[in-house]
């Protein structure tokens, strides 16, 4: 597969289911061969979004544009897109090989070319020597990996992945976020992969499209989205940040920039609200004048050699570099 060279642009797409709009005239341009995760909670369209670019959902107003033409009244097989979906979908009285072969048959390709283009997929996602087994006898994480090659063999310009990882344990889920990245990366294609979970939006993408109450809230680079949102909402969803109103206006403020002392005058002041032991670090959740909550995320060694405990006042430190202000 070569680099694409085509842009898949989001025109005002727009979906109403009746009285409720569950998209709301969205505008995005998504960069050629890139790895895009659209970021949110349940309910904050980004399903609804992701199965309009693959056709499975009509949009209400607006156009899907890729490579400059609109797409977005073809059927799904004519698009240049390729769907996983979260539950794999494969038939289970099917062969691996066959299920991987399946849509390239519906096309009336012959057997033999179908076979050798099916082979040489399951070859590249490590199958190679499972393709006459059944689903059944397949692991979950071998599952999604036929459920990839299976959407990869048409060659789509635009993998289109609908929590792919949800299904999967803990541990396997980590596996596999190397294993989607590494095949993006080999093939060139673009990837656009729904999630609500900021951890796997982080460790995949190259751009993080946050999404809220039918809207975009902010799109960009994944560490700067990270790094500088804009929202209390992005903040806050993102991970990793408290969200704070000081006179000035609001700040958002990574909670391992937040420092804590014993308490002194002049400092800001709160109190221990609990201690959770994450291995590496210590989360300490406080709560400062105003019912705030600020959290501070402090290395192991560093909060063993002082332990706190709920109900203990503390001071609160930071540089005011590290303060970063909401715009929106």
């Amino acid at each position: 597969m070569t680099t694409p060279t085509t842009d898949l642009e989001l025109v005002s797409v727009t979906k109403r289911y009746g009285a409720t709009v569950a998209v709301d005239a969205i505008n995005h341009t998504f960069r050629p061969g890139g790895y895009a995760c659209l970021l949110g909670p349940s309910g904050c369209g980004k399903s609804s979004t992701l199965r309009m670019i693959a056709g499975h959902e009509a949009v209400s107003d607006g156009a899907i544009l890729l490579g400059g033409s609109d797409i977005s009244t073809l059927p799904p097989a004519r698009r240049g897109t390729a769907m996983m979906f979260q539950n794999y979908a494969l038939f289970p009285h099917l062969t691996v090989i066959d299920n991987v072969a399946f849509s390239l048959k519906m096309r009336g390709e012959d057997k033999a070319s179908r076979l050798k283009k099916a082979g040489e997929m399951l070859d590249l996602v490590d199958l190679g020597t499972h393709t006459d087994r059944l689903p059944d006898q397949l692991s979950g994480g071998q599952q999604q990996r036929v459920a990839l090659a299976r959407a990869l063999i048409t060659r789509p310009q635009v993998l289109l992945l609908d929590e792919p990882l949800s299904a999967l344990d803990p541990f396997l889920r980590i596996r596999m976020r190397g294993e989607l990245r590494r095949l993006q990366r080999e093939l060139g294609i673009s990837f656009v992969h729904v999630t609500h979970g900021q951890d796997e939006a982080l460790a995949l993408a190259d751009e993080i499209v946050v999404m809220n109450n039918a809207v975009i809230e902010q799109a960009g680079p994944a560490r700067e989205v990270f790094n500088a949102p804009t929202t209390a909402f992005v903040a806050r969803f993102i991970g990793g940040h408290n969200v704070i109103a000081l006179p000035q206006g609001h700040f958002a403020i990574r909670t391992d920039a937040v420092g804590l002392t014993r308490s002194e005058p002049g400092q800001m002041q709160g109190n221990v609200t609990s201690v959770e032991y994450q291995g590496a670090h210590v989360a300490v959740l406080t709560r400062i004048a105003g019912d705030q909550d600020i959290s501070a995320l402090v290395p192991e060694d560093v909060f063993f050699s002082h332990p706190m405990n709920p109900g203990d006042q503390v001071g609160l430190i930071w540089e005011d570099t590290n303060l970063h202000k909401l715009t929106a």
